[in-house]
């Protein structure tokens, strides 16, 4: 490859002696033995998931953020500004799901969008790619189990206080469910999700019966602020600082692919279920931030850490429907953590099997089950989670690697649309480049208002992310494995290309 080498284990190796045709032979099957080998110890247990658990999966992932977080972006932009922000933020994930439909029927791998960005961007692209994924899928179970130690205090399970017990006892419980196997582990992850959902309908009945035009923008304007008024009360920038907290109702979703290994007939069921996904968010955004701010005002759950809670019984004593939504809350947070410590094995394991990181932690169990692509980002996870104890630094974290992706994800749509017009495209994005081409700078936009919600966060991510671009530069750009799925891909359309030119 043109960015780097391969190393001679996991692929047919050229013959030792260029003069002995016996001896090519012999060396051609010796390394296609030991290519066999090294991908039977990192395979995936296919056709454990259908279209319905890969969709429970897409909802699963984000779900949590409808219960808190997204609240914030009142305090930054007020109902108008937040209410914008979602909406350009829910603009930009349907346009980037509709890429990644295509682009996940194109390449059904494990990689998602690392393994895209390595077809279109080459070796550093999908590194970059994977890099920002894998910062998103660390570091938000991280901060996740810190708001579930939260929920479980404040609901006084078990007398339990929120601390490193309780925080270790997430990582372990779920990760030995994920261990068990990856089809017992979705269909778990779909019936905490429909508890999740159906309580979110629940409270949008109940909050509803309250609601009020009138408590829409009942936060006082900043007259000091551009374009300050009382549906922007911190003006037009506001809006601009609120992106980031729009894009808690749908933050994930773009993790599907990662289930590419292990679905049923991927080239159809992924496109559904990225569809189908998104539509059940936008659905459950619209009925949240709506009933929620209508329920109680915008000024009252600005910074409520439980606004639906809040939005349905206030500071007073607690109602039926505060407690239920309270518990749900939880269940909320346990579908988003669970699902999420999935999505980051999964990349963890494409990244690992290519060579771009140790190839040990893309070794499988006899259960299919990326055991060290499990157990080291749960060990990475719990350990920042009981070191910070700060939830909200390490989402914010998270949210800046997330953006990274989009756009690098967006780009690589782009790029084969215009340089592989001819490849087979069994889904194809409405729009084509142009729905691409908004995610692009939609999702450049996010991450530049990253920096004006959490400077320090945004620059804790940059820093991560010069230490892996530096282990890359320095080493593991020379050890990739040639026959990982993602790398013969791209192999085998840098061939076509030259067959073309020729």
């Amino acid at each position: 490859m043109a960015e780097g080498t391969t190393d001679r284990v996991p692929s047919p190796a050229d013959p030792a002696d260029p003069s002995s045709d016996s001896a090519a032979a012999s060396e051609a099957a010796s390394g296609a033995r030991s290519h066999d080998a090294y991908l039977s110890r990192r395979t995936l247990r296919r056709g454990s998931a259908g279209w319905l658990l890969l969709t429970g999966l897409g909802v699963a992932y984000v779900v949590s953020g409808d219960f808190s977080g997204w609240n914030v972006g009142l305090s930054k932009g007020g109902f108008g500004g937040l209410a914008i922000a979602t909406l350009l933020m829910g603009v930009m994930y349907a346009c980037l799901v509709f890429a990644l439909a295509e682009l996940s029927a194109i390449l059904p791998t494990a990689g998602g969008g690392y393994g895209f960005a390595r077809r279109a961007l080459g070796t550093w692209g999908g590194f970059l790619t994977g890099t920002a994924i894998l910062i998103e899928y660390i570091l938000a179970p991280a901060a996740i189990s810190l708001f579930i130690g939260d929920y479980v205090e404040s609901l006084g399970l078990f007398g339990l206080e929120s601390g490193w017990p309780v925080l270790l006892a997430c990582f372990v419980i779920f990760i030995g469910i994920h261990l068990w196997g990856v089809g017992e582990a979705l269909r778990f992850s779909l019936v905490v999700t429909a508890i999740a959902v159906a309580a979110l309908l629940i409270f949008a009945v109940g909050a509803f019966t309250e609601f009020s035009v009138d408590r829409l923008n009942d936060i006082p304007a900043d007259e000091s602020a551009f374009g300050a008024n009382s549906w922007l009360p911190f003006g037009l920038l506001g809006i601009w600082a609120a992106f980031p907290f729009g894009m808690w109702f749908f933050l994930g979703v773009e993790g599907v692919p990662l289930a590419a290994e292990e679905a049923k007939d991927p080239v159809r069921s992924m496109p559904r279920a990225l569809a189908a996904s998104l539509g059940i968010l936008v659905l459950l955004a619209v009925l949240t931030f709506l009933a929620a701010t209508g329920a109680r005002g915008s000024a009252a759950i600005q910074e409520a850490g439980n606004p639906l809670v809040v939005a349905v019984q206030g500071d007073g004593a607690p109602t039926p429907l505060g407690r239920f939504v309270n518990y749900a809350g939880l269940a909320g947070l346990v579908a988003s953590f669970f699902s999420l410590i999935y999505a980051g094995s999964r990349q963890l394991f494409a990244l690992s099997r290519a060579g771009y990181l140790p190839r040990v932690l893309s070794l499988t169990s006899r259960r299919k089950s990326p055991y060290l692509g499990l157990l080291v980002p749960g060990a990475i996870g719990f350990t920042l989670a009981a070191a910070t104890g700060d939830g909200a630094r390490l989402l914010n974290i998270a949210v800046f690697g997330a953006t990274i992706s989009y756009a690098l994800m967006a780009l690589s749509h782009i790029v084969l649309r215009r340089r592989e017009p001819g490849l087979p495209r069994p889904y194809r994005t409405p729009g084509g480049t142009l729905t691409s081409s908004v995610a692009l700078l939609l999702a450049l936009a996010a991450l530049a208002a990253t920096f004006l919600v959490d400077i320090a966060a945004a620059f804790t991510a940059l820093g991560l992310y010069a230490v892996a671009v530096a282990h890359f530069a320095i080493y593991s750009r020379r050890h990739l494995v040639a026959r990982a799925p993602e790398e013969e891909f791209a192999a085998l359309a840098a061939a076509e290309a030259e067959l073309e030119r020729a």
